[in-house]
């Protein structure tokens, strides 16, 4: 009993020790469609807690094995005599969830491919984006139904668990929440997550294009909920895509942004958060498109952003496997 009590205290002081140190990130796909094997995925955990879910799935064993050549999971140890490979371990073990923005493919192939042989868990979505991936997935034609309901028989490996927009729901088996903000990517529902541990937020976005182009108020619905945790310092970072660069039509965007209206979504923010409220903080530039032509759009993205960058923020090009600890 002395030693469960011990075992206890212990468990409580390390939680509270890396309370209030912010997240980590691990870039599992980095890419807006074509290389498949580097399709958007993000592993959000709290710093010192590995317990993580992942934001999409475009990708997930590819993304696994990057970050364990670039050393983003040295800190993972499976448990002596484990079979698991790490990268095995930590998909089996240390990520209890998917939060699914919208279900186009390069967004939910890791997630189907990979579930024969992931563990049960949690996958987290708007009703519209769950009844998607049942409907045109788990279906039985295109990849049996590891959904806990649906096409029969339903193997219920995975639980379609369905949030409902702006209010906080438990991310079972973590010690994060997450709000949900419906998002307009051309005709497709999309879905912005604010993940939250403690005081600490971080804030990914799927695929979604600006306001203006679309006649909606998603993007400013989204700003207005996040904007006093900003002028707080509590949010921690944006995951938010950046698909093409500026010469890109608004008529063929697509439900996409571009530089231009990524920096001025961005100034709506920090003018709600009370001016000069974004300088440092990190936005990580999710979802550009891979090329087939000989020079691929990131440098020229990047330029566009930093040359219009009045905002002070600190815009980050996502590598596959790369590991980012934002506090």
């Amino acid at each position: 009993m002395k030693k469960q009590w011990i075992a206890a205290v212990l468990a409580v002081t390390a939680t509270l020790a890396h309370a209030g140190e912010g997240f980590d990130i691990v870039v599992l796909g980095a890419l807006g469609g074509m290389q498949e094997g580097n399709l958007s995925a993000y592993m959000v955990h709290p710093h010192g807690d590995p317990a993580a879910v992942v934001c999409d799935a475009g990708t997930l064993v590819n993304g696994l094995l990057a970050a364990e050549r670039k050393g983003g999971l040295d800190g993972v140890l499976p448990p002596p005599g484990a079979a698991l490979s790490r990268p095995g371990y930590v998909l089996t073990h240390d990520i209890k969830g998917y939060l699914i923005s919208h279900a186009h493919l390069d967004h939910v192939a890791g997630l189907i491919v990979d579930s024969p042989d992931d563990s049960a868990k949690p996958v987290y979505g708007l009703p519209s984006v769950l009844r998607e991936i049942e409907a045109n997935y788990f279906n039985w034609k295109a990849w049996p139904n590891f959904a806990d309901h649906g096409a029969a028989p339903a193997l219920k490996k995975y639980a379609m668990t369905s949030l409902t927009p702006s209010a906080a729901t438990p991310l079972q088996g973590t010690r994060m929440s997450v709000t949900a903000f419906p998002l307009r990517h051309d005709a497709v529902e999309s879905t912005a997550f604010l993940l939250e541990s403690g005081d600490d937020a971080v804030l990914y976005f799927g695929d979604t294009g600006p306001d203006e182009v679309q006649q909606v108020s998603n993007l400013q619905n989204v700003w207005t909920a996040v904007a006093e945790r900003v002028a707080r310092k509590q949010l921690k970072g944006i995951i938010i895509e950046t698909s093409y660069a500026n010469d890109r039509p608004d008529q063929q965007l697509f439900g996409h942004l571009t530089p231009k209206w990524l920096l001025q979504s961005l100034r709506t923010l920090d003018r709600q958060a009370g001016g000069n409220a974004l300088r440092g903080l990190p936005v990580l530039v999710s979802h550009i498109k891979y090329s087939l032509t000989s020079v691929q759009p990131q440098q020229q993205i990047m330029a566009e952003l930093e040359n219009g960058n009045d905002l002070g923020v600190r815009f980050i090009l996502p590598e596959q496997g790369m590991r980012l600890h934002w506090r």
